[in-house]
């Protein structure tokens, strides 16, 4: 498998296990092979995760721990074996017992906030309470609840609403477009970029033509109003068998305009 390709599979697993997290009134927003974004509620909604390599849960006593990028890095020590395992930010200390959800190994992945590459690790949507329930954890991943949005079309050339992105999609290929929406959902660091789903009230959450997935290096709050800039994707796979149908990347993005 060549560089470009693997980078694309990381990113496929990273995204699939952000999605984990998402808010199910979101999931349509990432679907695989499908209409609209193919990877979550998040924006990053559909028939949900594809099948892919799973891992059994990892348990064990915590080696080492620390917090970046919206992640908290461990490394389990299983009794035979020590495995990083990355979780939404989570309180855990040196030489407690913990057990991870099952989760996607990638190997040689590359931690921009940390600046290190780890040969392998486990990224896991969260630990594991007694009774078997998710332990509460920070979010890597948020999401608004669901509302009712009304936001008024951008305005100037190539200003379009979301419903009309996704309509006029085609003719609209790889062209600017200016959109002006609020801000559902926000995940952060996933391969260097910040990933937002936008909503301006057109579209159809039932056919998945409501959310707009932009990626982009600044990093409004969820419920900003924002006015997006950038030139229009169609239909880019991640691999794993996620693709997008509409996304906008590395967007600008100016609050409150």
């Amino acid at each position: 498998m060549n560089t470009s390709k693997r980078m694309i599979f990381r990113t496929a697993l990273v995204l699939a296990t952000a999605l984990l997290l998402a808010n199910p009134l979101q999931t349509s927003a990432f679907a695989p092979s499908g209409a609209g974004a193919a990877m979550g509620g998040n924006g990053m909604a559909g028939g949900g995760m594809a099948d892919g390599p799973q891992m059994q849960g990892i348990s064990g006593k915590v080696a080492e721990t620390m917090n970046s990028g919206g992640y908290t890095y461990v490394l389990v020590d299983t009794g035979s074996v020590k495995t990083w395992v990355a979780l939404p930010m989570s309180t855990v200390e040196v030489g407690s017992d913990i057990a991870c959800l099952p989760g996607m190994e990638m190997s040689n992945f590359k931690s921009s906030s940390l600046n290190r590459t780890f040969e392998s690790i486990v990224f896991s949507a969260g630990l594991v309470a007694a009774g078997g329930n998710v332990a509460p954890a920070g979010i890597m991943s948020a999401a608004a609840p669901a509302q009712m949005i009304t936001v008024s079309k951008a305005e100037g050339p190539n200003a379009y609403t979301i419903g009309e992105i996704f309509e006029k999609k085609v003719p609209l290929a790889n062209k600017p477009v200016v959109v002006h929406a609020k801000v559902v959902k926000v995940t952060r660091e996933i391969m260097g970029k910040n990933w937002l789903h936008l909503q301006d009230g057109t579209g159809s959450q039932a056919a998945a033509t409501n959310d707009l997935v932009v990626t982009t290096d600044s990093l409004p709050e969820i419920g900003d109003v924002v006015t997006i800039k950038g030139n229009l994707s169609l239909d880019r796979d991640f691999g794993a068998g996620y693709r997008y149908g509409v996304i906008v990347e590395g967007a600008e993005v100016i609050v409150g305009k």
